[in-house]
Protein backbone atom coordinates (compact mmCIF):
# COMPACT_ATOMS: atom_id res chain seq x y z
CA UNK A 1 0.00 0.00 0.00
CA UNK A 2 1.45 3.36 -1.04
CA UNK A 3 1.68 6.09 1.57
CA UNK A 4 -0.50 9.18 1.51
CA UNK A 5 1.10 12.13 -0.28
CA UNK A 6 1.18 15.72 1.06
CA UNK A 7 -1.25 16.78 -1.69
CA UNK A 8 -3.69 14.05 -0.71
CA UNK A 9 -3.38 15.08 2.94
CA UNK A 10 -4.18 18.69 2.04
CA UNK A 11 -7.28 17.56 0.09
CA UNK A 12 -8.34 15.30 2.96
CA UNK A 13 -8.08 18.15 5.50
CA UNK A 14 -10.00 20.55 3.25
CA UNK A 15 -12.80 18.03 2.71
CA UNK A 16 -12.86 17.15 6.42
CA UNK A 17 -13.23 20.82 7.38
CA UNK A 18 -16.13 21.16 4.93
CA UNK A 19 -17.83 18.15 6.52
CA UNK A 20 -17.41 19.63 10.00
CA UNK A 21 -18.75 23.02 8.91
CA UNK A 22 -21.75 21.39 7.26
CA UNK A 23 -22.68 19.33 10.33
CA UNK A 24 -22.17 22.41 12.49
CA UNK A 25 -25.17 24.00 10.77
CA UNK A 26 -27.25 21.64 12.92
CA UNK A 27 -25.03 21.22 16.00
CA UNK A 28 -23.73 24.65 16.98
CA UNK A 29 -20.60 25.31 19.01
CA UNK A 30 -19.34 21.73 19.31
CA UNK A 31 -16.47 21.70 16.83
CA UNK A 32 -14.21 19.27 18.71
CA UNK A 33 -17.00 16.73 19.28
CA UNK A 34 -17.95 16.96 15.59
CA UNK A 35 -14.35 16.37 14.57
CA UNK A 36 -14.23 13.34 16.86
CA UNK A 37 -17.52 12.00 15.44
CA UNK A 38 -16.36 12.39 11.84
CA UNK A 39 -13.01 10.84 12.74
CA UNK A 40 -15.00 7.85 14.01
CA UNK A 41 -16.95 7.67 10.76
CA UNK A 42 -13.87 7.88 8.53
CA UNK A 43 -12.03 5.37 10.73
CA UNK A 44 -14.99 2.99 10.31
CA UNK A 45 -15.61 3.00 14.04
CA UNK A 46 -18.54 3.70 16.35
CA UNK A 47 -19.25 6.46 18.85
CA UNK A 48 -20.60 6.30 22.41
CA UNK A 49 -22.13 9.51 23.80
CA UNK A 50 -22.71 9.71 27.53
CA UNK A 51 -25.00 12.71 27.70
CA UNK A 52 -28.06 14.30 29.19
CA UNK A 53 -31.34 14.43 27.24
CA UNK A 54 -31.85 17.35 24.87
CA UNK A 55 -28.21 18.06 24.01
CA UNK A 56 -28.53 17.40 20.27
CA UNK A 57 -27.60 13.73 19.89
CA UNK A 58 -30.36 13.01 17.36
CA UNK A 59 -29.51 16.17 15.41
CA UNK A 60 -25.88 15.07 15.28
CA UNK A 61 -26.74 11.66 13.84
CA UNK A 62 -29.16 13.09 11.27
CA UNK A 63 -26.78 15.87 10.23
CA UNK A 64 -23.89 13.45 9.63
CA UNK A 65 -26.16 11.15 7.60
CA UNK A 66 -27.44 14.06 5.50
CA UNK A 67 -23.90 15.35 4.97
CA UNK A 68 -22.63 12.05 3.54
CA UNK A 69 -25.74 11.41 1.43
CA UNK A 70 -26.81 8.56 3.66
CA UNK A 71 -29.74 7.43 5.75
CA UNK A 72 -30.28 7.63 9.47
CA UNK A 73 -32.43 5.69 11.92
CA UNK A 74 -33.15 5.96 15.61
CA UNK A 75 -33.65 2.97 17.89
CA UNK A 76 -35.08 3.74 21.33
CA UNK A 77 -33.67 1.01 23.55
CA UNK A 78 -36.12 -0.21 26.20
CA UNK A 79 -36.19 -3.29 28.46
CA UNK A 80 -38.74 -5.02 26.20
CA UNK A 81 -36.84 -4.41 22.95
CA UNK A 82 -36.03 -7.67 21.14
CA UNK A 83 -32.93 -8.41 19.04
CA UNK A 84 -35.16 -8.82 15.97
CA UNK A 85 -36.45 -5.26 16.54
CA UNK A 86 -32.90 -4.14 15.82
CA UNK A 87 -31.66 -6.51 13.12
CA UNK A 88 -34.88 -7.41 11.30
CA UNK A 89 -36.87 -10.61 10.77
CA UNK A 90 -37.50 -13.27 8.15
CA UNK A 91 -41.19 -13.56 7.25
CA UNK A 92 -42.94 -16.10 5.04
CA UNK A 93 -44.63 -14.29 2.14
CA UNK A 94 -47.61 -16.35 0.96
CA UNK A 95 -47.90 -14.60 -2.39
CA UNK A 96 -44.29 -15.33 -3.34
CA UNK A 97 -44.31 -18.68 -1.56
CA UNK A 98 -40.95 -18.04 0.10
CA UNK A 99 -39.30 -16.46 3.13
CA UNK A 100 -38.19 -12.86 2.77
CA UNK A 101 -35.92 -10.82 5.01
CA UNK A 102 -37.34 -7.56 6.33
CA UNK A 103 -34.39 -5.42 7.46
CA UNK A 104 -34.50 -3.65 10.81
CA UNK A 105 -33.43 -0.08 11.61
CA UNK A 106 -29.79 -1.17 11.90
CA UNK A 107 -29.63 -1.01 8.09
CA UNK A 108 -28.83 2.70 7.87
CA UNK A 109 -25.73 4.79 7.32
CA UNK A 110 -25.91 6.36 10.79
CA UNK A 111 -27.79 4.49 13.52
CA UNK A 112 -28.66 6.32 16.72
CA UNK A 113 -28.97 3.74 19.50
CA UNK A 114 -30.67 5.88 22.13
CA UNK A 115 -30.14 4.92 25.80
CA UNK A 116 -28.50 1.66 24.82
CA UNK A 117 -28.02 0.65 28.46
CA UNK A 118 -31.79 0.38 29.00
CA UNK A 119 -32.07 -2.71 26.77
CA UNK A 120 -31.48 -6.25 28.00
CA UNK A 121 -28.00 -7.77 27.53
CA UNK A 122 -29.46 -10.09 24.87
CA UNK A 123 -30.59 -7.12 22.77
CA UNK A 124 -27.35 -5.23 23.41
CA UNK A 125 -25.42 -8.23 22.10
CA UNK A 126 -27.39 -8.09 18.85
CA UNK A 127 -25.27 -5.05 18.01
CA UNK A 128 -21.95 -6.84 18.52
CA UNK A 129 -21.67 -8.62 15.19
CA UNK A 130 -22.88 -5.72 13.10
CA UNK A 131 -20.60 -3.22 14.88
CA UNK A 132 -17.55 -5.43 14.45
CA UNK A 133 -18.18 -7.03 11.06
CA UNK A 134 -20.67 -4.77 9.28
CA UNK A 135 -23.27 -7.49 8.84
CA UNK A 136 -26.07 -9.26 10.68
CA UNK A 137 -26.99 -12.93 10.55
CA UNK A 138 -30.68 -13.84 10.67
CA UNK A 139 -31.79 -17.47 10.33
CA UNK A 140 -28.33 -18.47 9.15
CA UNK A 141 -28.15 -15.88 6.36
CA UNK A 142 -25.76 -12.91 6.50
CA UNK A 143 -26.83 -9.46 5.36
CA UNK A 144 -24.33 -6.62 4.89
CA UNK A 145 -25.31 -3.20 6.19
CA UNK A 146 -23.13 -1.42 3.62
CA UNK A 147 -20.55 1.36 3.86
CA UNK A 148 -20.27 3.85 5.41
CA UNK A 149 -21.87 2.63 8.63
CA UNK A 150 -21.63 4.02 12.15
CA UNK A 151 -23.52 3.40 15.37
CA UNK A 152 -23.92 6.47 17.60
CA UNK A 153 -25.02 5.04 20.96
CA UNK A 154 -26.09 7.12 23.94
CA UNK A 155 -26.47 6.47 27.62
CA UNK A 156 -27.75 8.73 30.38
CA UNK A 157 -25.05 9.33 33.04
CA UNK A 158 -27.60 10.17 35.75
CA UNK A 159 -30.52 7.74 35.73
CA UNK A 160 -29.19 4.26 36.45
CA UNK A 161 -32.42 2.65 37.68
CA UNK A 162 -33.63 -0.02 35.28
CA UNK A 163 -30.44 -0.03 33.22
CA UNK A 164 -28.01 -2.78 32.23
CA UNK A 165 -24.35 -1.86 32.31
CA UNK A 166 -22.64 -2.35 28.96
CA UNK A 167 -20.23 -5.29 29.11
CA UNK A 168 -16.54 -4.64 28.50
CA UNK A 169 -16.64 -6.62 25.25
CA UNK A 170 -19.21 -4.22 23.83
CA UNK A 171 -17.56 -1.08 25.18
CA UNK A 172 -14.35 -2.14 23.44
CA UNK A 173 -16.18 -2.07 20.11
CA UNK A 174 -16.81 1.66 20.38
CA UNK A 175 -13.90 3.53 18.86
CA UNK A 176 -14.53 6.59 21.02
CA UNK A 177 -16.59 7.82 23.93
CA UNK A 178 -17.31 11.51 24.39
CA UNK A 179 -20.02 13.95 25.38
CA UNK A 180 -21.78 16.77 23.54
CA UNK A 181 -22.66 18.62 26.71
CA UNK A 182 -24.63 21.83 26.91
CA UNK A 183 -23.79 24.64 24.46
CA UNK A 184 -22.01 27.76 25.69
CA UNK A 185 -23.78 31.11 26.11
CA UNK A 186 -23.26 32.42 22.57
CA UNK A 187 -24.29 29.12 20.98
CA UNK A 188 -27.39 28.98 23.17
CA UNK A 189 -28.40 32.49 22.11
CA UNK A 190 -27.89 31.51 18.46
CA UNK A 191 -30.14 28.47 18.91
CA UNK A 192 -32.82 30.49 20.72
CA UNK A 193 -32.85 33.12 17.99
CA UNK A 194 -33.70 30.34 15.54
CA UNK A 195 -36.26 28.65 17.81
CA UNK A 196 -38.83 28.48 15.00
CA UNK A 197 -36.60 25.94 13.26
CA UNK A 198 -37.74 22.69 14.88
CA UNK A 199 -35.31 20.44 12.97
CA UNK A 200 -32.00 22.09 12.15
CA UNK A 201 -30.61 18.86 10.70
CA UNK A 202 -33.24 18.93 7.92
CA UNK A 203 -31.49 21.95 6.40
CA UNK A 204 -28.18 20.05 6.15
CA UNK A 205 -27.61 18.92 2.57
CA UNK A 206 -25.17 16.36 1.21
CA UNK A 207 -21.73 17.59 0.20
CA UNK A 208 -20.11 14.19 -0.31
CA UNK A 209 -21.23 10.78 -1.53
CA UNK A 210 -21.17 7.58 0.48
CA UNK A 211 -18.55 6.17 -1.92
CA UNK A 212 -16.34 9.21 -1.34
CA UNK A 213 -16.53 8.57 2.41
CA UNK A 214 -15.33 5.00 1.83
CA UNK A 215 -12.52 6.37 -0.36
CA UNK A 216 -11.49 8.80 2.40
CA UNK A 217 -11.41 5.90 4.87
CA UNK A 218 -9.07 3.96 2.60
CA UNK A 219 -6.93 7.06 2.10
CA UNK A 220 -6.61 7.58 5.86
CA UNK A 221 -5.28 4.02 6.18
CA UNK A 222 -2.28 5.14 4.11
CA UNK A 223 -1.12 7.76 6.62
CA UNK A 224 2.44 6.99 7.76
CA UNK A 225 3.08 5.93 11.36
CA UNK A 226 6.70 5.44 12.29
CA UNK A 227 7.80 2.51 14.43
CA UNK A 228 8.63 4.76 17.41
CA UNK A 229 5.00 5.90 17.60
CA UNK A 230 3.71 2.35 17.35
CA UNK A 231 6.01 1.57 20.27
CA UNK A 232 4.55 4.58 22.11
CA UNK A 233 1.02 3.15 21.73
CA UNK A 234 2.24 -0.26 22.88
CA UNK A 235 3.87 1.24 26.00
CA UNK A 236 0.67 3.15 26.79
CA UNK A 237 -1.25 -0.13 26.54
CA UNK A 238 1.22 -1.91 28.82
CA UNK A 239 1.07 0.90 31.37
CA UNK A 240 -2.74 0.81 31.29
CA UNK A 241 -2.71 -2.85 32.33
CA UNK A 242 -0.60 -2.21 35.42
CA UNK A 243 -1.81 1.27 36.39
CA UNK A 244 -3.25 1.85 39.85
CA UNK A 245 -7.03 1.31 40.12
CA UNK A 246 -7.20 -0.52 36.76
CA UNK A 247 -8.56 -4.07 36.63
CA UNK A 248 -8.63 -4.40 32.83
CA UNK A 249 -6.50 -2.24 30.55
CA UNK A 250 -6.21 -1.75 26.81
CA UNK A 251 -6.75 -4.76 24.54
CA UNK A 252 -5.01 -5.39 21.25
CA UNK A 253 -8.27 -4.32 19.55
CA UNK A 254 -8.00 -1.03 21.44
CA UNK A 255 -4.42 -0.51 20.20
CA UNK A 256 -5.46 -1.13 16.59
CA UNK A 257 -8.38 1.28 16.97
CA UNK A 258 -6.08 3.87 18.56
CA UNK A 259 -3.66 3.81 15.64
CA UNK A 260 -6.48 3.85 13.08
CA UNK A 261 -8.08 6.90 14.71
CA UNK A 262 -4.71 8.68 14.97
CA UNK A 263 -4.17 8.25 11.23
CA UNK A 264 -7.52 9.86 10.42
CA UNK A 265 -6.93 12.61 13.01
CA UNK A 266 -3.56 13.43 11.42
CA UNK A 267 -4.97 13.50 7.88
CA UNK A 268 -7.80 15.77 9.06
CA UNK A 269 -5.11 18.29 10.03
CA UNK A 270 -3.42 18.12 6.66
CA UNK A 271 -0.57 15.78 7.60
CA UNK A 272 0.38 12.55 5.85
CA UNK A 273 2.09 11.28 8.99
CA UNK A 274 1.16 10.86 12.67
CA UNK A 275 2.87 12.87 15.42
CA UNK A 276 2.86 12.24 19.21
CA UNK A 277 0.28 15.00 19.75
CA UNK A 278 -2.23 13.00 17.70
CA UNK A 279 -1.85 10.11 20.14
CA UNK A 280 -2.23 12.46 23.12
CA UNK A 281 -5.25 14.30 21.69
CA UNK A 282 -7.20 11.08 21.25
CA UNK A 283 -6.17 9.38 24.49
CA UNK A 284 -9.28 10.42 26.45
CA UNK A 285 -11.96 9.61 23.85
CA UNK A 286 -10.31 6.34 22.75
CA UNK A 287 -9.11 4.94 26.09
CA UNK A 288 -11.30 6.13 28.98
CA UNK A 289 -14.25 3.79 28.33
CA UNK A 290 -11.94 0.81 27.78
CA UNK A 291 -10.36 0.92 31.23
CA UNK A 292 -12.24 -1.06 33.86
CA UNK A 293 -11.53 0.48 37.27
CA UNK A 294 -11.65 -1.31 40.59
CA UNK A 295 -14.10 -0.65 43.42
CA UNK A 296 -11.56 1.44 45.31
CA UNK A 297 -11.44 3.94 42.45
CA UNK A 298 -15.22 4.36 42.51
CA UNK A 299 -15.20 4.96 46.28
CA UNK A 300 -12.28 7.39 45.97
CA UNK A 301 -13.89 9.34 43.12
CA UNK A 302 -11.12 8.48 40.68
CA UNK A 303 -12.32 8.78 37.07
CA UNK A 304 -11.07 6.96 33.99
CA UNK A 305 -9.94 10.29 32.51
CA UNK A 306 -7.74 10.82 35.58
CA UNK A 307 -6.16 7.41 35.05
CA UNK A 308 -5.55 8.15 31.36
CA UNK A 309 -3.84 11.44 32.26
CA UNK A 310 -1.64 9.57 34.73
CA UNK A 311 -0.69 7.00 32.10
CA UNK A 312 0.31 9.71 29.61
CA UNK A 313 2.42 11.45 32.25
CA UNK A 314 4.34 8.23 32.92
CA UNK A 315 4.94 7.18 29.29
CA UNK A 316 7.29 9.54 27.47
CA UNK A 317 6.51 10.14 23.76
CA UNK A 318 9.18 9.84 21.07
CA UNK A 319 11.27 13.02 21.01
CA UNK A 320 11.38 13.61 17.25
CA UNK A 321 9.91 12.25 14.06
CA UNK A 322 12.28 10.29 11.82
CA UNK A 323 12.97 11.95 8.48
Amino acid sequence: MTEMTPDQAAWFAETFDRLVANVELAVVGKTRVLRLALTCLLSEGHLLLEDFPGTGKTSLAKAIANTVQGTSSRIQFTPDLLPSDVTGVTIYEQRQGKFEFHPGPIFSTIVLADEINRASPKTQSALLEVMEEGRVTVDGTSHNVGRPFMVVATQNPVEQAGTYRLPEAQLDRFLMKTSLGYPDHDSTVTLLADAANRDRSAAVSAIITAKAVADMSELADRVYVEAALLGYVSRIAQESRTAQHVRIGMSVRACLAYVRAAKTWAAAQGRHYVVPDDIKDLAGPVLSHRLLLDAEAEYSGVLADDVVSGILSKVAPPATRAA
